[in-house]
Formats: structure tokens, C-alpha cells, sequence
């Protein structure tokens, strides 16, 4: 685990062996500890040994954070709470329901992952409904130790929450800040269907500034110091890649011609701001057809279509 600030912790949990591409993080205190996106069950061995080697057992976990319910950050929920009944899970009111019963959580994600569902992100298990407390903006919650602020912050999806522990000016802002695997201030927005809106994103991302945090800690990956910078280039890049996608519609063709040139001029687009090694890192928790796909799907519910 590498530390972050005193009793906070966040662990690579090398997906499908690839390193900088999920991040959970730890909260340690005399009261127990708490850990926000746990990530999915094909990480859990990686977050078992990262919290054995802190001295830390999963009978020690008392509570567990989700920004949002996304296989790739709630994934392990159920499967830790199948080891430890203890745990209390927080959750947005839109994502509470899916934790309880997954299967249209499950059946929407097969649609998209196919095939590769068991190999990327393995079971997702139910988390017993008793378990579970309903988030909807505004809350402050007391666990391990600390005092964590809550706020609602949709446009990546719509059960998309973010926390803030002021103590340590930390903001644990799952997807919402995007993607930046790197040093370099290039923040690439992870757009999967169904739910992407683009201002309402951009609104959240004010809502965090208006935190006035010292650091981000970001799920696609790690922790940055520099807020503001972050923040600028996280609306600038996803108004960018949104404009590349509309404009991939607008200039006809079927579904398959308009996803090609998304991607070929997202990928130039991703050429002229980043190195080609890092460029693989930021693809990896935003592969372009998917986020083609939520792109497409939002601006086709503006009206957008050929020629418009």
C-alpha cells in the first residue's frame, strides 16, 4: 500500500497484471478500517495480500465507500461481505438497489463486456439489503475515525457519489475527476453507456473544486496534488473527446463507420498530448468503444445525427 496522508492508503491492485489502472484505497484507525471501490473479485487476492501485509484482516473492515457501482469499483462488495457480514456498505440510492440484487447490473455489463465478463471483473455477489445505507448528496459520514462529507456527482453515471475527508483535504473521487495514469495534466473521461451527460459532468466537477481539496484520489490512478490544473484539464479533455464523438456523427455513415472514426481521431487526439506507453494506460479503464458507445448514445439523445 502506498500512504497518502497518515492512516490513508491506496493499493494498485494490478488488473489482469496490468499496474495504474485501479486504485483502492485504505482508512486505518483504532476503530476499524474502511475501504472505498474495493474493485472487482478479480482483484481481490491483490487487495487481500496488500491489506495482509499492512497487518489488516478482512474481519477488521467495518464499512465500505462506492462512488459508484461500476464492476470495476464495486465488484468485491458482496464477495467481502460473504467474509465478513459486519461491514456496512454505503451507496447512492440509484446504485443501492443493484448491490442488493445485481442481475440487471449483470445483464447490462454482459451486453458489454460479453464473453470477457468472468475474465475482467469475476462474481459479483448480492450484498444482504440490512448491510446497505442510501446515499443521496449532502451526508456526513462518521466511520474510521474520520468525518467524510458526501456529494452527488452524476454525469459519468447517475448513481455517481464523491467523499471528502477534510481533515486530510482529501477528495476520493472515483471516475467523476477521469483517468490520468501519468505526470502529464491530460485527464481522459471514461464515457460507457448508459448514463454520460456531459454538462451535468462538468457541474460535478465544480462541485468538487468547490471542496477546495488538497489532493485527488482517483480510481484511474492514484492520488494528484495539483487540484486545479487537474480539474481545468478534466473539463477541457471532456468536452474534447465529446466533440470528437459528435462530430463522428455528423459526418455519416452506419454505427460502424462513425465508432472508427471516433477512435482513429481519438487516438490522434490521445498522440498529440501523450507518449504511446502512455497513451496503453489510460485506454485500459477507458477502452474507446466503450467510450464511443456512451458518447454516441448521449448525443443521439441531443438529436444529434448526420449533417445536424
Amino acid at each position: 500500500m502506498e500512504a497518502v496522508a497518515p492512516g490513508i492508503s491506496y493499493v494498485d491492485l494490478t488488473h489482469l497484471g496490468r499496474r495504474r489502472v485501479i486504485a483502492a484505497t485504505v482508512v486505518e484507525s483504532d476503530d476499524g478500517v474502511a475501504v472505498i471501490d474495493p474493485g472487482p473479485t478479480t482483484c481481490l487476492d491483490t487487495l487481500r495480500k496488500a491489506l495482509d501485509d499492512a497487518g489488516i484482516a478482512i474481519a477488521d473492515i467495518r464499512t465500505i465507500f462506492l462512488t459508484h457501482i461500476h464492476l470495476d469499483h464495486a465488484g468485491a462488495t458482496g464477495t467481502l461481505l460473504a467474509e465478513n457480514p459486519g461491514i456496512t456498505v454505503y451507496v447512492h440510492e440509484r446504485g443501492a438497489p443493484h448491490m442488493v440484487d445485481p442481475s440487471k447490473l449483470l445483464a447490462s455489463a454482459t451486453r458489454l463486456y460479453g464473453e470477457q465478463m468472468d475474465l475482467l471483473w469475476g462474481p459479483f455477489l448480492p450484498v444482504p439489503e440490512g448491510n446497505v445505507r442510501v446515499l443521496s448528496g449532502g451526508e456526513r459520514i462518521e466511520a474510521s475515525g474520520r468525518s467524510f462529507e458526501v456529494a452527488y456527482t452524476p454525469g459519468h453515471a447517475w448513481h455517481h457519489v464523491s467523499f471528502f475527508e477534510r481533515d486530510s483535504g482529501i477528495a476520493f473521487v472515483g471516475d467523476v475527476a477521469g483517468v490520468r495514469s501519468g505526470e502529464t495534466c491530460f485527464v481522459l473521461p471514461p464515457t460507457p453507456p448508459p448514463d454520460i451527460e456531459i454538462d451535468t459532468w462538468v457541474n460535478s466537477i465544480d462541485l468538487i473544486r468547490a471542496w477546495d481539496p488538497a489532493t485527488l484520489l482517483i480510481t484511474h490512478f492514484g492520488p494528484r496534488t495539483d487540484v486545479g490544473p487537474h480539474l481545468d484539464a478534466a473539463i477541457e479533455q471532456l468536452r474534447a473527446v465529446a466533440d470528437i464523438a459528435r462530430a463522428a456523427i455528423e459526418a455519416g455513415g452506419d454505427d460502424v463507420a462513425q465508432a472508427f472514426r471516433f477512435i482513429a481521431r481519438t487516438n490522434a487526439y490521445l498522440a498529440d498530448h501523450l507518449t504511446k506507453e502512455e497513451a496503453g494506460f489510460y485506454t485500459a479503464p477507458a477502452p474507446l468503444d466503450q467510450c464511443w458507445l456512451g458518447l454516441a448514445r448521449y448525443w443521439k439523445k441531443q438529436g444529434v445525427t448526420t449533417g445536424s
